[in-house]
């Protein structure tokens, strides 16, 4: 019996030796990120009450920048990329922009948009049109350019701040990226501010914004913007804050619109906040002789 029980333990280990496997715990090293310097803490009331402080104190914008834009077709496995051209943009509380653009090298005008915050215009010289419309996207286009509003260039320039009806959370969280210089990992620390208002006669919240700020200088680095239908309408990205004209602004702003499935990546180039811009500055001379198609 001892015999039979020894060949039987011996039968039992003998794929585990042959397999050069042990039974005892293995441990692996994986690569350490490494924590920010600096983290900064404040309650959901100060986070949002700094935010808020940073919209009231902004009147205007001026600004030129460089505007790249893509469009991706998922169906058809592609992505087309415009030619990268220079526009300057002014911007005024409470939603009025102007977006004017110029032709690569040329030098000459590409195109004049301007919103007064309900309707916008659209002009494009080469071609002797003008589009105007709603700044509310009623009817989506064939063209996925003639889906832009102006409203969306606002969004991305400015992180305004809470209206008085619309309440909000503030989640904190961390995330690990790679330093694409250095090729270490990063720990980020980051607060996660979210935006809703209730439905009418419903206890249903409805999401507004998300914007997400870095602990290490609490500035947003995202900001989600819903539809009224509460899907994801469009992204924004803001890379590397630096200073212009004593004003701390991203050099970089990505704008994502996963509905239309197009991007625009504005490099700014100058930036001066608060400067005296007139009503005049936001009306687009369409000459005599152009044709106009209104989006209605």
């Amino acid at each position: 019996m001892n015999l039979r029980r020894a060949i039987s333990t011996s039968l039992i280990g003998l794929p585990i030796v042959l397999g050069g496997c042990s039974l005892l715990p293995s441990t692996r090293h994986l690569p350490v990120p490494k924590a920010p310097a600096t983290v900064q803490t404040l309650t959901p009331e100060e986070l949002v009450a700094k935010l808020n402080k940073n919209w009231d104190a902004l009147n205007t914008i001026t600004a030129k920048v460089n505007i790249l834009a893509s469009i991706t077709k998922p169906k058809e496995g592609s992505v087309t990329t415009e030619p990268s051209f220079t526009a300057n943009i002014l911007l005024s509380k409470p939603e009025m922009l102007r977006v004017y653009a110029r032709v690569p090298v040329l030098g000459t005008e590409m195109f004049d948009m301007a919103t007064d915050g309900n309707n916008f215009t659209l002009y494009v010289p080469s071609k002797k049109e003008a589009v105007k419309g709603p700044n509310a996207l009623t009817k989506k286009s064939a063209n996925e350019f003639e889906n832009m509003r102006p409203s969306f260039f606002y969004d991305a320039m400015v992180v305004p701040g809470l209206k008085s009806d619309e309440l909000y959370s503030v989640t904190a969280d961390s995330e690990t990226i790679e330093d694409p210089q250095k090729k270490h990992l990063l720990t980020k620390s980051e607060y996660v501010l979210s935006i809703m208002h209730t439905l009418p006669g419903s206890r249903q919240l409805k999401p507004v914004r998300v914007v997400t700020f870095d602990r290490s200088d609490l500035k947003p680095y995202q900001q989600d913007v819903y539809d009224a239908d509460g899907n994801l309408e469009t992204q924004v990205f803001y890379g590397n804050y630096s200073n212009y004209n004593n004003v701390d602004y991203p050099a970089t702003i990505t704008i994502k619109r996963p509905l239309e499935s197009y991007q625009i990546v504005l490099t700014v180039l100058t930036v001066t906040e608060n400067q005296t811009l007139d009503q005049n500055e936001f009306v687009v001379d369409v000459p005599a002789g152009t044709t106009v198609k209104n989006l209605d």
